[in-house]
Protein backbone atom coordinates (compact mmCIF):
# COMPACT_ATOMS: atom_id res chain seq x y z
CA UNK A 1 0.00 0.00 0.00
CA UNK A 2 1.33 3.64 -1.17
CA UNK A 3 0.37 6.09 1.30
CA UNK A 4 0.52 9.79 -0.16
CA UNK A 5 0.96 12.91 1.90
CA UNK A 6 -1.46 15.35 0.63
CA UNK A 7 -0.50 19.00 1.78
CA UNK A 8 -0.54 22.59 0.81
CA UNK A 9 -0.17 26.03 2.20
CA UNK A 10 -3.28 27.77 3.70
CA UNK A 11 -5.55 28.82 0.71
CA UNK A 12 -3.91 26.88 -1.83
CA UNK A 13 -6.40 24.49 -2.80
CA UNK A 14 -5.45 21.18 -0.42
CA UNK A 15 -9.49 20.35 0.43
CA UNK A 16 -10.24 21.02 -3.25
CA UNK A 17 -7.42 18.52 -4.26
CA UNK A 18 -8.64 15.91 -0.88
CA UNK A 19 -12.32 15.55 -2.20
CA UNK A 20 -10.75 15.25 -6.02
CA UNK A 21 -8.84 12.21 -4.64
CA UNK A 22 -12.16 10.81 -2.87
CA UNK A 23 -13.59 11.24 -6.56
CA UNK A 24 -10.98 8.85 -7.90
CA UNK A 25 -12.00 6.47 -5.27
CA UNK A 26 -8.90 6.99 -2.79
CA UNK A 27 -9.11 6.88 0.94
CA UNK A 28 -8.47 10.06 2.65
CA UNK A 29 -7.49 10.37 5.66
CA UNK A 30 -8.76 14.36 6.82
CA UNK A 31 -6.82 15.52 9.56
CA UNK A 32 -8.50 18.58 10.26
CA UNK A 33 -11.86 16.46 10.46
CA UNK A 34 -9.96 14.22 12.48
CA UNK A 35 -9.18 17.69 14.91
CA UNK A 36 -12.69 18.23 14.94
CA UNK A 37 -13.98 14.89 15.82
CA UNK A 38 -11.85 15.57 18.83
CA UNK A 39 -13.14 19.11 19.83
CA UNK A 40 -16.86 18.10 19.47
CA UNK A 41 -19.11 16.67 22.07
CA UNK A 42 -17.87 13.25 23.63
CA UNK A 43 -14.33 13.59 21.78
CA UNK A 44 -11.24 12.69 22.92
CA UNK A 45 -10.02 15.64 23.24
CA UNK A 46 -12.39 17.72 24.96
CA UNK A 47 -11.23 17.10 28.70
CA UNK A 48 -7.44 17.45 28.20
CA UNK A 49 -8.46 21.12 26.61
CA UNK A 50 -11.01 22.23 28.85
CA UNK A 51 -8.40 21.31 32.06
CA UNK A 52 -5.43 23.26 29.34
CA UNK A 53 -7.79 25.89 28.75
CA UNK A 54 -10.79 26.70 31.30
CA UNK A 55 -14.11 28.54 29.56
CA UNK A 56 -14.05 27.15 26.13
CA UNK A 57 -16.45 24.56 26.77
CA UNK A 58 -19.65 24.73 25.03
CA UNK A 59 -22.87 24.49 27.09
CA UNK A 60 -24.22 22.05 25.35
CA UNK A 61 -20.47 19.66 25.68
CA UNK A 62 -17.46 19.65 23.14
CA UNK A 63 -14.50 22.55 22.30
CA UNK A 64 -15.53 26.02 21.06
CA UNK A 65 -13.03 26.51 18.68
CA UNK A 66 -13.56 30.20 18.28
CA UNK A 67 -13.02 30.73 21.83
CA UNK A 68 -10.06 28.17 21.86
CA UNK A 69 -8.73 30.17 18.62
CA UNK A 70 -8.41 33.48 20.25
CA UNK A 71 -7.19 32.07 23.47
CA UNK A 72 -4.15 30.60 21.06
CA UNK A 73 -4.04 33.08 18.59
CA UNK A 74 -0.26 34.59 18.70
CA UNK A 75 0.30 33.00 21.68
CA UNK A 76 3.20 30.56 20.83
CA UNK A 77 3.68 28.85 24.19
CA UNK A 78 -0.60 28.35 24.56
CA UNK A 79 -0.44 26.79 20.81
CA UNK A 80 2.36 24.53 21.72
CA UNK A 81 0.47 23.03 24.96
CA UNK A 82 -2.85 22.82 22.57
CA UNK A 83 -0.47 20.72 19.90
CA UNK A 84 1.07 18.75 22.61
CA UNK A 85 -2.33 17.20 23.21
CA UNK A 86 -4.21 17.09 19.74
CA UNK A 87 -1.22 15.84 18.00
CA UNK A 88 -0.84 12.63 19.36
CA UNK A 89 -4.62 11.82 18.94
CA UNK A 90 -4.42 12.70 15.32
CA UNK A 91 -1.50 10.17 14.81
CA UNK A 92 -3.92 7.54 16.03
CA UNK A 93 -6.14 8.65 14.45
CA UNK A 94 -4.12 8.17 10.93
CA UNK A 95 -3.07 4.88 12.05
CA UNK A 96 -6.09 3.34 13.05
CA UNK A 97 -7.13 4.74 9.30
CA UNK A 98 -3.90 3.01 7.52
CA UNK A 99 -4.74 -0.19 9.44
CA UNK A 100 -8.21 -0.34 8.29
CA UNK A 101 -6.69 0.54 4.95
CA UNK A 102 -4.05 -2.09 4.74
CA UNK A 103 -6.80 -4.75 5.40
CA UNK A 104 -8.89 -3.69 3.02
CA UNK A 105 -6.36 -4.18 0.68
CA UNK A 106 -5.72 -0.48 -0.50
CA UNK A 107 -3.73 -0.17 -3.09
CA UNK A 108 -3.19 3.62 -2.34
CA UNK A 109 -4.21 5.88 0.52
CA UNK A 110 -4.01 9.66 1.33
CA UNK A 111 -3.01 11.79 4.51
CA UNK A 112 -4.69 15.35 4.34
CA UNK A 113 -1.91 16.50 6.67
CA UNK A 114 -1.80 20.56 7.03
CA UNK A 115 0.97 20.94 8.49
CA UNK A 116 2.96 18.06 7.53
CA UNK A 117 6.86 19.02 6.77
CA UNK A 118 6.58 21.15 9.90
CA UNK A 119 5.22 18.25 12.33
CA UNK A 120 7.60 15.94 10.39
CA UNK A 121 4.84 13.60 8.77
CA UNK A 122 6.59 13.31 5.81
CA UNK A 123 8.36 10.27 7.12
CA UNK A 124 5.20 8.30 7.56
CA UNK A 125 4.70 8.30 3.80
CA UNK A 126 6.03 6.93 0.82
CA UNK A 127 5.64 10.27 -1.18
CA UNK A 128 4.37 13.71 -0.57
CA UNK A 129 1.83 16.05 -3.08
CA UNK A 130 2.36 19.91 -2.54
CA UNK A 131 -0.63 21.31 -3.38
CA UNK A 132 0.29 25.27 -5.39
CA UNK A 133 -1.12 28.45 -6.38
CA UNK A 134 0.24 31.70 -6.90
CA UNK A 135 0.63 34.09 -4.12
CA UNK A 136 -2.06 36.74 -5.73
CA UNK A 137 -4.84 33.79 -5.93
CA UNK A 138 -3.70 32.53 -2.74
CA UNK A 139 -4.32 35.39 -0.17
CA UNK A 140 -7.27 36.26 -2.70
CA UNK A 141 -8.96 32.98 -1.26
CA UNK A 142 -7.66 33.38 2.12
CA UNK A 143 -8.75 36.75 2.52
CA UNK A 144 -12.54 36.28 1.11
CA UNK A 145 -13.41 33.60 4.06
CA UNK A 146 -15.27 34.77 6.75
CA UNK A 147 -13.93 36.74 9.69
CA UNK A 148 -10.50 36.66 7.98
CA UNK A 149 -7.97 39.49 8.76
CA UNK A 150 -4.76 40.50 7.86
CA UNK A 151 -3.26 40.32 10.82
CA UNK A 152 -4.60 36.39 11.16
CA UNK A 153 -3.39 35.64 7.53
CA UNK A 154 0.02 36.97 8.68
CA UNK A 155 -0.10 34.29 11.56
CA UNK A 156 -1.03 31.29 9.62
CA UNK A 157 1.86 32.02 6.87
CA UNK A 158 3.96 32.78 9.89
CA UNK A 159 3.62 28.93 11.68
CA UNK A 160 3.32 27.37 7.83
CA UNK A 161 6.61 26.08 6.16
CA UNK A 162 6.85 28.75 2.89
CA UNK A 163 5.36 27.54 -0.76
CA UNK A 164 8.50 27.61 -1.87
CA UNK A 165 10.75 25.24 0.21
CA UNK A 166 7.63 22.79 0.30
CA UNK A 167 7.76 22.97 -3.72
CA UNK A 168 11.46 22.10 -3.65
CA UNK A 169 10.72 19.01 -0.97
CA UNK A 170 8.17 17.17 -2.53
CA UNK A 171 7.99 14.38 -4.77
CA UNK A 172 5.20 16.08 -6.52
CA UNK A 173 3.71 19.03 -7.63
CA UNK A 174 -0.13 19.40 -8.14
CA UNK A 175 -1.09 23.26 -9.78
CA UNK A 176 -4.37 24.84 -8.71
CA UNK A 177 -4.17 27.82 -9.86
CA UNK A 178 -5.72 27.03 -13.61
CA UNK A 179 -8.75 25.83 -12.98
CA UNK A 180 -10.59 22.53 -11.68
CA UNK A 181 -10.30 21.13 -14.85
CA UNK A 182 -7.04 21.13 -15.12
CA UNK A 183 -5.81 20.40 -11.33
CA UNK A 184 -8.41 17.01 -11.88
CA UNK A 185 -6.37 15.95 -14.67
CA UNK A 186 -3.00 16.61 -13.28
CA UNK A 187 -4.29 14.57 -10.22
CA UNK A 188 -5.69 11.64 -12.03
CA UNK A 189 -2.59 11.38 -14.09
CA UNK A 190 -0.67 11.06 -10.61
CA UNK A 191 -2.75 8.85 -9.29
CA UNK A 192 -2.11 6.47 -12.40
CA UNK A 193 1.54 6.44 -12.36
CA UNK A 194 1.30 5.86 -8.85
CA UNK A 195 -0.81 2.88 -9.07
CA UNK A 196 1.84 1.50 -11.98
CA UNK A 197 4.11 -0.71 -10.02
CA UNK A 198 7.12 1.36 -10.15
CA UNK A 199 6.75 5.00 -9.98
CA UNK A 200 8.95 8.13 -8.99
CA UNK A 201 9.06 11.61 -8.14
CA UNK A 202 7.92 13.83 -11.14
CA UNK A 203 6.58 17.68 -11.29
CA UNK A 204 3.71 17.83 -12.23
CA UNK A 205 3.27 21.85 -12.55
CA UNK A 206 4.44 22.25 -16.63
CA UNK A 207 3.11 19.35 -18.16
CA UNK A 208 -1.08 19.51 -19.50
Amino acid sequence: MIVLGLTGSVGMGKSTAAAMFRRLGIPVHDSDAAVHRLLARGGAAVKAVAAEFPGVVRAEGGIDRTALGARVFGDAAALKRLEHILHPLVRQSQQRFLAASRAARRPLVVLDIPLLYETGAERRCDAVVVVSAPPFLQRARVMARPGMTEARFRAILAKQMPDAQKRRRADYILPSGLGRAVTFRRLQRLVGELRRPRHSGACLAESG
